[in-house]
């Protein structure tokens, strides 16, 4: 039997794997620690024959299933925290925790890679090895693939995993259905910068008695983005966007200070490096033109998500026997998104793959995007992902035994 079988079997589990879907929707959780959701998840793989362990520092599950013939260990990854979003969509699963959603389809990966061990387990003494489930938590900003590696899970089947596979569903940009991946770059590197103008609050009346922190910090804005199109390469990308700023109190009072927070995304380590220095100067610089002084902070977030070439190769492959030529294509350039799995791929090989989950009554070129208190996933491509999670898992095994 190949791993074409696969997709049958997932498609007849499509209601289990739609109604853990919802579940976990309407009960969405933030950061590391998730209890609801393991709960649901622990119940989800109850009755399988997987050594499972939970974490220590974060609401984790990680999941064993012993193959019945010898051979390597590979692991699958699925996150499974939320946003803290205010969900905007009519749908009768709509989350029931005020401002937290599951804007980015961790739920779709969650019960995907449910399947996926379900999957396996039907077929455990076929398997030439073990399987790591990795149920992770925390990875919007928190680090939780940080703490799971630190905590033993590229390890769990009692020797160093030797290929590693994430999947991530998108509401818009690609049509539903289809498999998109690349070799080498694929995310991001994501840093956050921060800045504190500080000044002295006044009347509104008499700016010329204060130190008004707000026009220089809206300067700085600006300079900015002149900062990145005028002093770097267009052909390295960089991209630094404010998505935070605030001051003051009420429409007549000067505030002591001015607070903004920006995202910076890079793919060098050149970039990486030499934005930091850059930034600072020049947020420094802008302040002390103004009389004010100014805090500023970069702090380094995840690295750069790099697919071996190998790897999503097999993907591709992969994802092409299973479903045919028109539902793969080779990403054409990297995403300004990033991901904590980077952090796997950093210490063994593997691959992220890409799998559209756009409602078909939406355009995906204008559909809200991931993270949008609007974006909504089709439920159609869970047994898809699943099918392909058990799939990687299955093939990888019989060619590195």
């Amino acid at each position: 039997m190949s791993s074409m079988s696969f997709t049958e079997a997932a498609q007849d589990m499509s209601e289990e794997l739609v109604r853990l879907r919802h579940s976990l929707h309407q009960t969405p959780e933030v950061g590391l620690h998730l209890p609801v959701t393991q709960e649901k998840v622990l119940r989800a793989l109850d009755g399988l024959p997987l050594e499972i362990s939970t974490g220590e520092r974060l609401s984790s599950v990680t999941a064993v299933l012993r193959g019945g013939r010898p051979g390597p260990a590979v692991l699958l990854r699925g996150d499974m925290d939320a946003l803290p979003v205010a969900e905007r969509n009519s749908l009768p699963y709509i989350s029931r925790h005020e401002g937290r959603m599951h804007a980015c389809g961790h739920d779709l990966h969650t019960a995907m890679l449910a399947g996926a061990a379900h999957l396996l387990a039907a077929r455990r003494e076929e398997l030439a090895g073990d399987v790591v489930f990795m149920f992770q938590p925390g990875e919007e900003g928190f680090e939780g693939a940080k703490y799971m590696i630190e905590e033993g899970v590229l390890d769990a089947a009692g020797e160093r995993v030797v290929a590693a596979y994430g999947l991530h569903v998108t509401s818009a940009m690609f049509p539903r259905g289809l498999f998109t991946t690349r070799g080498g770059p694929l995310m991001a590197a994501a840093d956050t910068f921060n800045v504190r103008v500080k000044g002295r609050g006044g009347h509104g009346s008499a700016p010329h008695r204060a130190l008004d922190p707000i026009p220089a910090a809206c300067e700085m804005v600006g300079a900015i983005q002149t900062l990145v199109t005028r002093e770097f390469d267009p052909f390295d990308p960089l991209v630094v966007s404010v998505c935070n700023f605030h001051s003051g109190t009420k429409d007549n009072i000067i505030p002591d200070d001015a607070f903004f927070q920006a995202t910076v995304r890079t793919f060098s380590k050149d970039t990486r490096t030499r934005v930091k220095r850059r930034l600072v100067e020049l947020v420094t610089t802008l302040g002390a033109a103004h009389g004010l002084e100014v805090e500023a902070d970069f702090g380094i977030g995840y690295p750069v998500t790099v697919n071996h070439d190998d790897e999503a190769g097999f993907a591709g492959r992969l994802a092409t026997e299973l479903f045919g030529e028109s539902r793969y294509f080779v990403t054409p350039q990297p995403i300004m998104g990033a991901e904590d799995f980077s952090y796997v791929l950093e210490e063994v090989p593997g691959a992220f793959v890409f799998l559209g989950a756009c409602p078909p009554d939406r355009d995906p070129a204008g559909a809200p995007y991931n993270h949008s208190p609007e974006a909504e996933f089709d439920d159609a491509v869970l047994p898809d992902g699943a099918a392909l999670y058990a799939s990687l898992a299955y093939e990888k095994l019989l060619t590195a035994a």
